[in-house]
């Protein structure tokens, strides 16, 4: 009897927490910054950028991709700008907010033109680029894992939007460190496992069954 094939997880083909942990890292010194400056934005601001500074030349010694490195700087930047144009300290978790609801809706509206977004994240890592959409067991699968990251954002912008709207800093900084890489690795583990839950026992998983070789004649 042949053995079932062997399944990638999705954990290993998309990697650790490293970015999310980093990305927790700016808001949180924003708003110890703002505690220690007696609710200071521009201690905030100024310790929110130095640590993603430190994280960005850190990232950059390990070797990882300088243009990856300052859009997370200048996403700080941005986002401590926008809190002292305001004056509202919680602004500074405005763009977050905001790109949560984007995201969202655009992992919902992938699924509903039948281009599920983790099957094109997953399927750029594999080097499958489309191919992935020719088989419909892969396709639906992807079609309600992606779901799983749409509730991902959903739960974010249940818990931000009332923190932000009552001015609750420090329940915002503690909120955005749980809920990035704490949920980002349970996305994965639950997208995972609703994928593997829908396609077929007999598939293959994430990588697609080898087209058959043309005969030569």
């Amino acid at each position: 009897m042949t053995s079932p094939p062997r399944r990638e997880s999705l954990a290993s083909v998309l990697g650790g927490r490293k970015g999310a942990v980093d990305a927790s890292l700016p808001p949180l010194a924003f708003v110890l910054g703002w505690l220690i400056g007696a609710n200071s934005i521009a201690w905030g601001s100024v310790a929110a950028i130095a640590t993603a500074v430190a994280v960005g030349v850190f990232r950059i010694i390990r070797g990882d991709r300088a243009r990856v490195v300052v859009v997370s700087l200048a996403a700080v930047i941005v986002a401590a700008l926008v809190a002292l144009h305001t004056g509202r300290a919680q602004d500074f978790f405005l763009i977050q907010l905001l790109s949560n609801v984007a995201s969202a809706l655009l992992w919902a509206a992938s699924v509903a033109v039948r281009w599920p977004l983790l099957g094109v994240v997953v399927g750029l890592v594999l080097g499958q680029k489309t191919r992935w959409r020719k088989d419909p067991a892969l396709l639906r699968a992807y079609s309600w894992a992606s779901l799983m990251w749409s509730c991902q954002y959903l739960v974010r912008v249940a818990v931000y939007l009332p923190l932000w709207w009552a001015g609750q800093l420090v329940a915002l900084g503690v909120a955005r460190t749980v809920l990035t890489w704490p949920l980002q690795v349970l996305t994965i583990a639950v997208s995972g496992w609703v994928l593997y839950r829908v396609l077929p026992d007999d598939h293959p998983g994430l990588r697609l069954k080898p087209e058959p070789a043309a005969q030569e004649h």
